[in-house]
């Protein structure tokens, strides 16, 4: 009859040791180590290159263009 009293404690208990089974069992997936990677630069003569020149708006003209 101690059982319906105890009823939490014996619940807990159970959940932990479930949770530390499931991790103890639980497969460990291999880490795979990413592949290196070479990085070279190549100077190219005809690489188009984009410049963008401009102001910075102020708060002013910011809040107009709402």
């Amino acid at each position: 009859m101690k059982a319906p009293r105890n009823l939490e404690a014996i619940f807990l208990a159970v959940t932990v040791m479930t949770t530390w089974a499931a991790y103890a069992t639980a497969e460990v997936p291999v880490a795979v180590a990413p592949a290196k990677v070479q990085a070279s630069t190549v100077t190219d003569a005809n690489m188009p290159v984009v410049v963008i020149k401009a102001k910075r708006l102020t708060a002013l003209e910011k809040a107009s263009l709402n």
